[in-house]
């Protein structure tokens, strides 16, 4: 219990220096940019003076740069974080694109990885070094290799013209009970939203999983095969064990290190958003991202930042903390 409690204590420890790493670094690479934020803020060439020295004082911009670093993070962390290009609340915004377009968006590409992935890497164990393999193999390869922007662009000119997707506007309901609305509209059972839904989301969806669908497959089945091996088959076979009932015990053993990969995963769809919004003009926060990079808009930069950031590193904090009560081995 001891070891349990010191492990805790050390990942807890490179919990809050990570997540202020990540926001440091995306500042320092921002105020390298030679340009005027508070001019750019204020409207470009033709702001007013005194409009560019109040956002200047405002933002402590003729300080040195800890100083600047110090007072943007203190309004990010206070909840006060106003856009200055927008003038609208910061976490309202993100929290706002979050729930509508970007956590449904990360959930549905996440569903593809594991009801696609797993069962592909299961197949290619079971079927090992057969043309099933190979070809599951190839698919894996290719998803991992390819450029998704490319296979995005290139599938939206065969689909969308056959009407089997939707790239324009994002449905909204005209209820709200949770502020998410393709559960709203679960819970509402509205289908005509959720086949508008579906038809909107499940192609930048699959997209944005496609890399993550490869690369899990090959997980799952080297996993599948390394649990396979192990001493535990030849008794189950010697004793007349059903294969399938086989196969369930080698599952079980061969979804642990999944498991984690699937949690670090989930993190990764939510920094993938950015690419997978902006081709298909999604309004998420992902593309609230991009745009703040457009305006040199710092606030929004560090907080979208900073949040991604915390759910990465809290759902990594949950995988190493199940992880070792699971395996005592990794407390060490």
């Amino acid at each position: 219990m001891a070891n349990l409690r010191r492990f805790l204590l050390r990942r807890l420890i490179t919990f809050v220096p990570t997540v202020i790493g990540v926001t440091f670094l995306v500042y320092i690479i921002a105020v390298q940019i030679p340009a005027n934020p508070a001019r750019l803020w204020a409207g470009g060439e033709k702001a007013d003076p005194e409009v560019v020295q109040r956002l200047i004082e405002e933002y402590h911009l003729n300080d040195p740069w800890y100083v600047q670093y110090y007072f943007f993070l203190k309004k990010v962390l206070s909840g006060e974080a106003v856009s200055p290009v927008t003038h609208t609340n910061v976490w309202d915004q993100i929290m706002e694109k979050l729930l509508t377009v970007t956590l449904p968006l990360t959930l549905f590409a996440f569903l593809f990885i594991i009801t696609i992935g797993i069962p592909l890497g299961i197949i290619a164990a079971i079927k090992r070094d057969t043309w099933i393999d190979v070809v599951i193999r190839a698919f894996a390869l290719i998803g991992i290799s390819t450029p998704i922007f490319w296979l995005a662009y290139l599938l939206i000119f065969v689909l969308q013209p056959r009407g089997l997707i939707s790239l324009t506007g994002f449905p909204m309901p005209d209820y709200r009970i949770t502020g998410i609305p393709i559960l709203d509209a679960f819970l509402k059972m509205d289908i005509e939203y959720i086949v508008l839904f579906i038809k909107r989301m499940w192609l930048p969806a699959f997209m944005l999983a496609y890399g993550g669908i490869g690369f899990i497959t090959r997980i799952v089945r080297n996993s599948f095969l390394d649990a396979f091996s192990g001493e535990y088959i030849n008794f189950m076979e010697a004793r007349g064990f059903p294969r399938g009932r086989i196969y369930i015990h080698v599952l079980r053993n061969a979804l642990t290190p999944v498991v984690t990969v699937l949690g670090l995963m989930f993190g990764g769809l939510l920094a993938g958003a950015p690419i997978t919004e902006t081709v298909f003009n999604l309004p998420g926060l992902g593309t609230y991202m991009i745009r703040a990079i457009h305006n040199f808009d710092y606030i929004v930069l560090i907080a979208a930042v900073l949040f991604i950031a915390l759910i990465y590193v809290t759902i990594n904090l949950i995988i190493d903390i199940l992880y070792a009560i699971i395996d005592p081995r990794v407390r060490y």
